[in-house]
C-alpha cells in the first residue's frame, strides 16, 4: 500500500469538517435538539474556528428552547411577543439562511413561526402595535386557516388596515386572485401604502403587470395615494372585473371608492343605452378625479366637450 500523500491528507482533513458539519445539519433538519447539540459540540471541538458555528448554535439553541418550554406556552403580553418575534427575525431567520440547505429553510422556519403564533393566540389585537398578533405569524407559517380564524376574531377587521391586509393575503393564498379582488379594492381605498406593500408579498404576475400599467398610464400625482384609484382604473381597462369588484364594500367617505361605484353605474347605463343619464354621471366622475375621467374617456368613442 502506498503511503498517503500530503494532498490526500489535506482532502481527508477537509472532508472531516464537512462530515461533522453535515452531521449537525442532519440533526437540525430532524429538529432533534439533543443530537444536534452533541454533533455541534464535536464540530466545535475539532474546528473551533469554523464559520458556521455561530449560526448553527443559534438554531440548536432555538430547538432547545422549544423543547424546554413546549410549543404552546402562552406569552404574557404584547411586549413579550415583540421580543420573541424580533429574536426570530434578527437571529433565527438569518442563521437558518446562513447554514440550512436553501430548499429546507422555509419549512424549517415555518415551524418556528407556527410555535410562536400558538403562544400568541390569547393576545388581543392592539391597533397601536398591530404586528404583534398571532395572525401575521400564522401567515409566515403558511397556515391560512389559522390566520383566517385569528383575523376573524378581530372586531370589524375589514375597517382596520393591518387585519384587512392579512385577510386579503389569506383570500389570495386560498382562493386565488379572482376571489381576492374585492378585498384588494377595499385595501387600496383604506390604506394605499399597505396595498402597495402587499403586492410584492403576493408576487402575482398578472396583478404586477396591471400595477405597472397603472403606474405608466394613470394621470395621478405619482404618490402612493394614487393606488387608492387603482380599483376604479381597473374597471376602465378590465370591465369584465365589474362583477368581482362590485362585491367590495363601498366606503362612501373615500372618493376613490365612490368613483369605482360610479364607474360601475356608468358601465350599466352604457349597456342599457341611457345616454341622458350618462351625461350627468360622467360629469360627476370628472369632478371626482380628472385623471381617472381622462382614462375612461380615452376608451370611449364619444368626446368630452
Amino acid at each position: 500500500m502506498h503511503q498517503l500523500t500530503m494532498q490526500q491528507l489535506d482532502i481527508f482533513a477537509d472532508s472531516r469538517d464537512v462530515m461533522l458539519r453535515n452531521d449537525v445539519l442532519e440533526q437540525l433538519q430532524r429538529r432533534d435538539a439533543v443530537s444536534a447539540r452533541t454533533a455541534l459540540a464535536l464540530l466545535a471541538g475539532e474546528y473551533p474556528d469554523d464559520g458556521a458555528l455561530r449560526a448553527m448554535n443559534v438554531l440548536v439553541r432555538e430547538l432547545e428552547l422549544e423543547l424546554g418550554r413546549g410549543s404552546t406556552a402562552p406569552l404574557a403580553d404584547h411586549a413579550a411577543l415583540a421580543i420573541a418575534r424580533r429574536h426570530l427575525e434578527d437571529e433565527v431567520v438569518s442563521a437558518a439562511r446562513r447554514v440550512l440547505p436553501k430548499q429546507t429553510v422555509h419549512a424549517w422556519l415555518a415551524l418556528c413561526w407556527r410555535a410562536l403564533a400558538a403562544r400568541a393566540a390569547t393576545l388581543a389585537f392592539c391597533g397601536a402595535d398591530a404586528g404583534n398578533h398571532a395572525a401575521p405569524l400564522w401567515l409566515l407559517a403558511g397556515d391560512w386557516a389559522a390566520a383566517s380564524d385569528a383575523i376573524g376574531g378581530i372586531e370589524s377587521w375589514w375597517r382596520i388596515p393591518a387585519p384587512l391586509a392579512w385577510m386579503t393575503e389569506v383570500r389570495y393564498r386560498t382562493r386565488g386572485l379572482d376571489a381576492a379582488w374585492p378585498l384588494l379594492a377595499e385595501l387600496a381605498w383604506l390604506a394605499p401604502a399597505r396595498f402597495a406593500a402587499l403586492l410584492p408579498v403576493l408576487g402575482d404576475a398578472s396583478l404586477d403587470a396591471l400595477r405597472r400599467r397603472f403606474d405608466a398610464e394613470f394621470g395621478g400625482t405619482g404618490e402612493v395615494d394614487d393606488d387608492a384609484w387603482f380599483p376604479a382604473w381597473l374597471l376602465v381597462v378590465k370591465p369584465a372585473l365589474a362583477g368581482r369588484l362590485g362585491e367590495a364594500r363601498v366606503q362612501r367617505e373615500q372618493a376613490a371608492s365612490r368613483a369605482m361605484a360610479l364607474l360601475g353605474e356608468i358601465l350599466r347605463r352604457e349597456h342599457e343605452g341611457d345616454q341622458h343619464e350618462l351625461v350627468s354621471l360622467r360629469e360627476e366622475l370628472s369632478r371626482l378625479h380628472a385623471g381617472l375621467f381622462d382614462a375612461y374617456m380615452s376608451t370611449r368613442k364619444v368626446q368630452h366637450r
